[in-house]
C-alpha cells in the first residue's frame, strides 16, 4: 500500500489477497512492510471480507 492511499475496502479482493499466504493466512507486518495503523486496517478488512465470503478462511488443497 502506498502512503497516500490511506483506505481499505473490504471488497477489493485483489488488494487484499496480496497481504494473504497462499495457505490463507494474513501475513505480518515485518514481511509487507506496511505501518501499524494500516496493518490493523487491513486485518479488519481481511476479516471483514471472509466474513462476507469474498474471501476464504483457509485455501483448499
Amino acid at each position: 500500500m502506498s502512503a497516500k492511499r490511506t483506505e481499505v475496502d473490504y471488497k477489493d479482493t485483489e488488494t487484499l489477497l496480496k497481504f494473504v499466504t497462499e495457505r490463507g493466512k494474513i501475513l505480518p507486518r515485518r514481511i509487507t512492510g506496511v505501518c501499524a495503523l494500516m496493518h490493523r486496517r487491513l486485518v479488519r478488512a481481511i476479516e471483514r471480507a471472509r466474513y462476507m465470503a469474498l474471501l476464504p478462511y483457509v485455501a483448499e488443497d
